[in-house]
C-alpha cells in the first residue's frame, strides 16, 4: 500500500556552505546543498513531491502519473518516489520512442514506471489517458510543490540578503519567496530562452498557494543559449567551480545559477558586504 499521509520522513536540514572566492568582491556567498536531501530524489525533486505524495495517499490514490521530456529529471524522481513509497507510476513522454532508452528512461522503467509516448503536438495538451491518477504537472510545481520549496527557505538560519536558485518552471522560486527572512529578496535564474512567461508562473503558483509574496525577481541573461544549451565559458565556470570548492555543479540547472551570481557580483548588482544563499536544487 502506498505511504500515508502522517509517515513520509522529516527532511534534515541540509549543509548551508561557505564559498571563499576572490572573485565575489565584498560579497559573501553561502551555498545551501539540497542536492545532498538523497541520492535518487534529490534538491527541489524532493521537496516538491514531498506533499504531493501525502496528498495522493490521503485521497487514495495508488498510482501517480506525470509528464516530460526524455531527459526529465522530474521523471527520473517521480519513479523513483513511486517506488519507495509504494505508488505505481506513469510518464507521459513528450516525443517518440527510442531504443535503446536513454540513461534516464532506463532508470525510470527499472523503478517499475510505465512509459506512454506522444507527439509533440499532443503533448501540448499533457493528455490524462482513462484511469483514476494523481496527476503532477510537468516539472511537478503546483501548490503542494510550493509548500515543500518553502520550508528549504525556512532552513536557512544564517542571516542573508538574497536567496537564489535555478528556474525551470518557476515553483521553487514561488515557495523560496515564502520562506524568506525578513528584509531578504528571492532571485530566480531563468535557464530557458525566451523566458518571460516564467515570471507569470511564478505569480500563479503562489495564487494557487493562497497568498502572495512580493520580494523576488527574475534575472534572464544566463540561459547560455537555452534549456540544456552551453557554452565554453560556462563549460569553464563549472569545471572551475568544482575543482576550486569540491562542489559539483551541473550545467543545465545551478551552474547557470552561480554563472549569474558571479557575474552580478562582478558588476556590482549586491551591495558591498551582502549576503547571498544559492540553494543547489540538483538536476532541475
Amino acid at each position: 500500500m502506498p505511504v500515508t499521509s502522517g509517515l513520509l520522513p522529516e527532511t534534515p536540514p541540509t549543509p548551508l556552505v561557505p564559498v571563499e572566492d576572490e572573485r565575489l568582491g565584498g560579497v559573501r556567498l553561502l551555498v545551501k546543498r539540497d542536492d545532498l536531501i538523497d541520492p535518487d530524489i534529490p534538491g527541489n525533486k524532493w521537496r516538491k513531491l514531498k506533499y504531493n505524495l501525502a496528498e495522493a495517499a490521503a485521497q487514495g490514490h495508488d498510482t501517480l502519473l506525470t509528464f516530460g521530456g526524455a531527459y526529465s529529471n522530474h521523471i527520473r524522481a517521480t519513479a523513483a518516489a513511486g517506488r519507495r513509497y509504494g505508488f505505481r507510476t506513469v510518464g507521459i513522454i513528450r516525443g517518440e520512442e527510442h531504443s535503446p532508452l536513454n540513461p534516464v528512461l532506463e532508470y525510470a522503467t527499472a523503478q517499475g514506471m510505465e512509459l506512454r509516448y506522444v507527439s509533440r503536438t499532443a503533448y501540448r495538451d499533457k493528455p490524462v489517458p482513462p484511469g483514476r491518477f494523481y496527476v503532477l504537472p510537468e516539472g511537478g510545481s503546483n501548490a503542494l510543490a510550493v509548500r515543500g520549496c518553502a520550508e528549504a527557505a525556512a532552513e536557512i538560519t544564517e542571516p542573508y540578503d538574497y536567496l537564489c536558485c535555478p528556474v525551470g518552471t518557476g515553483g521553487t522560486l514561488a515557495g523560496l519567496a515564502f520562506g524568506l527572512r525578513p528584509g531578504a529578496h528571492a532571485l530566480g535564474f531563468a535557464v530557458l530562452k525566451g523566458a518571460a512567461f516564467l515570471a507569470d508562473e511564478v505569480r500563479r503558483l503562489q495564487r494557487e498557494h493562497g497568498e502572495a509574496a512580493e520580494e523576488w525577481s527574475l534575472e534572464f541573461g544566463f540561459h547560455h543559449g537555452g534549456y540544456a544549451r552551453r557554452t565554453p565559458a560556462l563549460d569553464a565556470f563549472v569545471a572551475d567551480f568544482t575543482a576550486r570548492h569540491g562542489i559539483p555543479l551541473d550545467p543545465v540547472y545551478t551552474g547557470k545559477m552561480l554563472y549569474g551570481v558571479y557575474a552580478l557580483a562582478a558588476a556590482g548588482r549586491f551591495p558591498p558586504g551582502a549576503t547571498v544563499v544559492a540553494v543547489l536544487t540538483g538536476q532541475g
